[in-house]
């Protein structure tokens, strides 16, 4: 029998910033996506690289403002037969407390006064779950034209990666980040290079602010 060679992994492709800054802005635009709560959730997953299951996940208990951080304890699945189930995640690697960016803590802060504080920081319609599932669905709704149609909710996980490595952050920095126990799985399936430590909130505001910066000026005008 011959030798049976393993596929190299593939790159991960990760939003640029224009690209960024062109899919927020196609969301904002887009009635039936703000319907959706869908700018706000991707600025959050960019914002934390988070699995979209453990964005569902969050609730207002384990969000502290005031010291800028998020717990990620949870993930929202679906169960045959049993329905949508909030569960532990996959690992203790996936139990940890991030740091937020400044511009994911102003847009926590904003969304609390309307929603009062409870439950899950992004609900379904009824204020409840909301189905991972549909929701991929509704972000695959929103792609539109070819410009985005290899957007799914992992890309912003892999952009949240690609940017800490930019930024200089270590392998293992950017696992804890990603929940993952093995540096190895960050390396092979996010990263180009490793790289040395930093600050992964800082980072990711920056990247933010960068793919903001045109749309805030053509908002306020001239």
């Amino acid at each position: 029998m011959g030798r049976i060679f393993a596929a190299p992994a593939r790159a991960p492709r990760a939003l640029t910033p224009d690209e960024q800054r062109a899919w927020i802005e196609r969301l904002h635009a887009d009635e039936d996506a703000r319907r959706k709560d869908l700018p706000d959730l991707c600025e959050w997953m960019l914002g934390t690289g988070v699995r979209i299951g453990e964005a569902l996940a969050v609730s207002w208990d384990e969000v502290d403002l005031a010291a800028g951080t998020v717990t990620i304890d949870y993930t929202v699945i679906r169960l045959k037969g049993v329905g949508l189930l909030r569960k532990g995640t996959k690992s203790t690697a996936g139990e940890r407390t991030l740091r937020l960016p400044a511009f994911a803590v102003s847009m926590l802060r904003r969304r609390k006064l309307a929603a009062g504080g409870r439950g899950p920081v992004f609900p379904d319609s009824a204020g409840g779950w909301r189905d991972p599932s549909n929701t991929s669905r509704d972000l695959r709704n929103a792609r539109g034209s070819a410009e985005f149609a290899w957007v799914t909710s992992h890309v912003f996980r892999k952009t949240a990666a690609t940017e800490l490595d930019r930024a200089g952050l270590s392998a293992r920095v950017i696992a804890d980040q990603l929940g993952h126990a093995k540096v190895s799985m960050t390396q092979d399936r996010y990263l180009g290079r490793q790289a040395v430590t930093s600050d992964a909130a800082d980072a990711l505001d920056r990247a933010h602010r960068e793919a903001t910066r045109d749309r805030d000026r053509r908002v306020s005008g001239p």
